[in-house]
Parts: C-alpha cells; sequence; structure tokens
C-alpha cells in the first residue's frame, strides 16, 4: 500500500475524503451517461439525419453536458472549502496558523502517488470490505485529540511560570540594587560637601596668609626707602622689623602647622606645603638684606 508521509490517523482521514471525492466522481459520470442516454432514446429515433440535425443535437448534448459538469465542479470548489474550513477551525483552536501551497496542486508527481495510493486503497479496501465493515468515525471538532499540543501547551505553562518566578527575583535584585546605589549618591553627595567645605576653609586661610605676607612686603618697601631719611630711624624700625619678623615667623610656624592638620588629607598639603617653604626663604633673604 502506497503511504502519502502522514500519520495513520490522518491517512485515514485522507482516505475517507477519497471515498467521499470517488462517490461524487461516480455520480457525476453517471450524470454524464445519463444525458447521452437520454438523447439516444429521444433524438435517435430515425435512420437517417442531416447535417443541420447531427448539430443541433451535438449542441444540445454540449449545453447540458456542460451545464452538468460546470455545476459539479463548482460544488467540488465548495466541498473543498469547507473541508479547509474545518481543518482551519480546528487549528485556531489551538492558535496555530496553518499554510497551503497551491503549486502542489499541479504537481504531477504529487498526483500520481495520490492516484496509485487511492487505486492501491481502493482495492484493499474491496478486499476488506466484507470482513470489516466498521469505519472509523473523525473526533469532534470541539475537542482536538491532539496529545502532542497538550503537552506544547502544558510545557509553555510551565515555561511559563518558570520566566515569571526569575522575573520575580530580577526585581527583586534591581530593587535592593536600586537602594544601594541612592546610599552610595547620598554618601557621595555629603563626602563631596565635607571636602568643599575643607577646600573653602583652606583657600581662606591661603588668602589671609598671602595677604599678611603681602603686606609684610609692602612695609618692607617703604622700610628700604626710606631708610636714606633718618638713620637713626631706620635701626629704631629695623628693630621693630625684626620683632614684626619675629611675630611674622611665629604667625607662619602657628599658621603652618594648623594647616599641616587641616590639609594632611588633602592634595593641597604638599602645595601649602612648598608655599610656606618659599616664603621662609624669601624672609630669611630679607633679613640678610637688612642685614647689610
Amino acid at each position: 500500500q502506497a503511504e502519502l508521509g502522514l500519520n495513520e490517523h490522518h491517512q485515514n482521514e485522507v482516505v475517507s475524503y477519497m471515498r467521499f471525492a470517488r462517490f461524487k466522481r461516480g455520480m457525476c459520470l453517471k450524470t454524464v451517461d445519463s444525458c447521452f442516454q437520454n438523447l439516444k432514446d429521444s433524438r435517435l429515433v430515425e435512420e437517417t439525419f442531416t447535417v443541420d440535425e447531427v448539430i443541433d443535437m451535438l449542441d444540445g448534448l454540449q449545453s447540458v453536458v456542460r451545464s452538468e459538469v460546470e455545476s459539479e465542479l463548482i460544488n467540488a470548489a465548495y466541498t473543498n472549502v469547507l473541508l479547509l474550513r474545518q481543518l482551519f477551525s480546528q487549528a485556531e483552536k489551538w492558535y496555530l496558523k496553518l499554510q497551503t501551497d497551491v503549486s502542489d496542486l499541479e504537481n504531477r508527481e504529487l498526483l500520481d502517488q495520490v492516484a496509485v495510493f487511492e487505486k492501491s486503497e481502493y482495492t484493499s479496501s474491496n478486499e476488506k470490505s466484507t470482513a470489516d465493515p466498521i469505519k472509523p468515525k473523525l473526533a469532534p471538532l470541539n475537542e482536538g485529540g491532539s496529545e502532542l499540543l497538550n503537552k506544547t501547551v502544558a510545557h509553555l505553562q510551565e515555561e511559563n511560570e518558570k520566566l515569571k518566578s526569575r522575573l520575580r527575583t530580577i526585581e527583586t535584585q534591581a530593587t535592593a540594587a536600586l537602594d544601594e546605589k541612592s546610599k552610595l549618591e547620598k554618601s557621595l553627595r555629603d563626602l563631596q560637601m565635607i571636602q568643599g567645605d575643607q577646600k573653602n576653609n583652606a583657600n581662606q586661610d591661603i588668602t589671609e596668609l598671602e595677604n599678611k605676607v603681602a603686606a609684610l612686603k609692602s612695609q618692607f618697601e617703604k622700610t628700604l626707602n626710606d631708610t636714606t631719611a633718618n638713620q637713626k630711624f631706620l635701626e629704631e624700625d629695623l628693630m621693630t622689623t625684626k620683632h614684626d619678623l619675629l611675630k611674622v615667623q611665629d604667625q607662619l610656624s602657628a599658621a603652618e602647622k594648623e594647616l599641616e592638620k587641616k590639609f594632611q588629607q588633602t592634595a593641597a598639603y604638599r602645595n601649602m606645603k612648598e608655599i610656606l617653604t618659599r616664603k621662609n626663604e624669601q624672609i630669611k633673604d630679607l633679613r640678610r638684606r637688612l642685614s647689610k
């Protein structure tokens, strides 16, 4: 027996449809034979006919046969549409989308394969028609009877539950990560505020020290300009300047210690220390110049 590459259930469905098609085809042939027999019984009653009479009989026969064949072809097309409707309805109940390839309907190789299958099936069915009269029944449309689809749906539902559980876990982790991020951002803002306050204080101290140094430098310049006016006043002023220098040194030392305490954790500490070192060298140089 020839096979169509289908499982047993679907092949039985094909056999059932082919029996229906064979029955309809036989009825159509009987109708055509009846048309010819009616012509013989009603018109062929004389021994001789003219050409016009023969043409008239053939035209009438053609019209009748054409009408019958056209009616059967239309009915066959509508029957196929109803068959496709049943299949598509069952597929839509399982959310499936079936596709058809119309080009295969004219594939001669496939048509010959179907013809061989029909011949072999018809022969085998005639052999066992008397022994096994029971015919398979079609499954109801609302039940489907597809165990594979049921398993697929169950598997998809299980995968859906797993994905939902995984999504909840990811959402929990994301919420925790966002909370941690918020805490870190707050800590960073607090640290930036503290560093900003320390930087402002350091800048203020540096400005005050620079102002003192600038004032001292101006005072030194004024003293040096006035040395030619009064030597005695210069000596007294020199003593006063020495005392002021000592005070400034004390202030610078105290300021340096205070800055070391404030800036020992900042990047500006080294820069300030270098500035103080240079200022001390300038003061020493001024002292040497004053001594001279």
